[in-house]
Formats: structure tokens, C-alpha cells, sequence
């Protein structure tokens, strides 16, 4: 049931404090009378300078800071995250409400990928939320967890206009980006958290609430005939049918990777308040090895 939304495509480059949004929309795309929301994976962000598995200094957190303002984004999901605290150093409390999955701290810890003298700390998954923009949380989707302390959970928010928008942020398992290899250890977890987001649709199918689902899905979504993608896209009814707001775009943040793993998927009813053209990618505007996390931010543009 796959189906990729007619997104015309517009082109213009941004270059706001050293930072480019590839493709971004024109400025009469940001009108009150729509919502712009964004994925952010953002590295191992935490709380105090010098620690965890991406070590930052004052001035890293001031250039995310400057980042955040340049995706001009009203609703931004967010990915390991060590705490509420940590997500504020970048998504100033005077601008933005900010919230975090509820989940206990696992008390993982370990390597950080080879890298010596470091070690991996909490991730977890949020929001934060321009001040003005009417919202409320709903309950956390642990059942993404699957028991496992050391699995994100959802966080999951409405954002309120004249057509509500439910929001799951997501952080999925990853190691299993293609493919469906049981005789990996991560395949299995991975397609163990689709049923927990086909029941989610499924629940905002039977209530009736256009819905999308972003964050880092750790996945190649818009490969030919991904299977997972395909699984999660054959809940039921018809507005239970799911798009790629990436319109089939390859990604640009590193020239080694062309496939998407941080999507924003909307259901049937939310694709139909896509604004046409308003997809982009977030590119920084400075080389690779320059970048302030090893994600970019995708966002796209709702009619609220």
C-alpha cells in the first residue's frame, strides 16, 4: 500500500549562520495557517560537557543551538538524548516546552564504538515544542521497549489546531537497516516493535486522528520492497495507509549514505495536510567531519 505523496519539489538555498536546508520551502510555506515539524537524532547528546560517546564543549552547544534556530521548525523529535537537561542546552526553555521519554535510566554503559576512554550513556527519545503552539502529551508507548531497559521508548504528543496532529517520536532498534536476517540478533528485535506501531496506527485509525511518525527509524525505509515498512503499511482500514514524506529523495547529509533512516511517516488524513514542497533536509552547510551530530534533520510542513 505503499504510496509516495506528490511533493513539488522546491529549490532554495539557505545559508543561515553557516548552516544550509537543502531544498527548503519558500517563506510563504511557513505561514501561520501550517505547522513544520522535524527529526533530529542529535548524537549522543549530554547533559554536562566532556562525557559520553560525542564529548561536547560550550561552543559545540551554542552551534546546535544556532542549528535548532535555523531549522525554524515548531515541533522537533529528538534522539539520544541523555536528559531533559541536556535537550535545554540546545532547545532554549524561553522558546521551547521540552519533554522526554519517561523511561528509568537503564544503567547501560560500556564502549563507545571503539573509541577509548569514553562511555555510552542514556538515549532517549523527546520533544521540543516552540512556545505558542497548542499541545498535550499522551502516555509514552513503552511497549516499544519489549522489556528490554536498554530499548527507547515512544513519546507521543497532540498538537492542537483546527485539525489535530498526533506525533509518536520513535528511536528504533537498530542493526537491521535492509533486509531480514533472523540469523542476526537485531532483526528480530526490530520486527518485534513493528506490531507495537501497527496497534498505535490501528488505535488512531479507530479514533479517528491524523497521525505521523518520526524519528530514527534505523531503517531504509524507501528501499524497494522493504519488508518492514511493508508490514507496518498493511494495517487496516485505508487511513491506516502510510507515506513516505520524503517523496522518494536520496539523502545528502554524507555522500556515503544515500538512504533515508530518519523518516516522517504520515498516515492517510495527516499526508493530506502536507504542504506541497515542503520537505527538506538539513544539511548544516559545513563538510562532514564539521557537523555537530552524525544525523541531519528531515522536517516537512502540516496545514494546521
Amino acid at each position: 500500500m505503499f504510496k509516495a505523496h506528490a511533493l513539488a519539489l522546491a529549490v532554495l538555498a539557505a545559508g543561515i549562520s553557516g548552516c544550509a536546508l537543502n531544498k527548503a520551502p519558500s517563506a510563504s510555506l511557513t505561514a501561520a495557517k501550517s505547522i513544520r515539524v522535524a527529526t533530529w537524532n542529535m548524537e549522543h547528546l549530554a547533559e554536562a560537557n566532556g562525557v559520553g560517546c560525542r564529548p561536547r564543549t560550550d561552543a559545540d552547544y551554542a552551534r546546535m543551538r544556532s542549528d535548532a534556530a535555523a531549522l525554524n521548525a515548531d515541533v522537533i523529535a529528538f534522539q539520544e538524548v541523555e536528559t531533559k537537561a541536556a535537550a535545554e542546552r540546545v532547545f532554549d526553555p524561553a522558546l521551547y516546552d521540552v519533554v522526554i521519554s519517561g523511561r528509568p535510566m537503564s544503567g547501560r554503559g560500556g564502549a563507545c564504538n571503539g573509541k577509548s576512554g569514553l562511555s555510552i550513556r542514556q538515549q532517549d527519545v523527546g520533544f521540543a515544542i516552540r512556545k505558542g503552539v497548542d499541545w498535550s502529551r499522551n502516555p509514552d508507548v513503552q511497549a516499544l521497549g519489549l522489556g528490554n531497559p536498554d530499548l527507547r521508548w515512544g513519546v507521543d504528543i497532540t498538537v492542537r489546531g483546527s485539525k489535530p496532529l498526533r506525533l509518536l517520536a520513535v528511536h528504533l532498534k537498530s542493526g537491521c537497516n535492509i533486509g531480514r536476517d533472523f540469523a542476526d540478533t537485531d532483526c528480530p528485535v526490530l520486527f518485534s516493535q513493528e506490531p507495537v506501531l501497527k496497534k498505535w496506527i490501528e488505535d488512531r485509525v479507530r479514533t479517528s486522528e491524523a497521525f505521523a511518525i518520526l524519528g530514527d527509524w534505523n531503517r531504509r525505509l524507501s528501499s524497494a520492497g522493504d519488508q518492514f515498512f511493508a508490514a507496518l503499511d498493511r494495517a487496516q482500514p485505508k487511513a491506516a495507509d502510510l507515506t513516505l514524506t520524503n517523496d522518494g529523495r536520496s539523502a545528502t547529509c554524507n555522500p556515503r549514505y544515500r538512504d533515508f533512516i530518519d523518516y516522517i511517516v504520515a498516515g492517510a488524513d495527516a499526508a493530506k495536510l502536507i504542504v506541497p514542497g515542503s520537505f527538506a533536509e538539513y544539511t548544516y552547510g559545513v563538510p562532514v567531519e564539521q557537523h555537530p551530530s552524525d544525523h541531519c534533520p528531515v522536517s516537512v510542513s502540516f496545514r494546521a
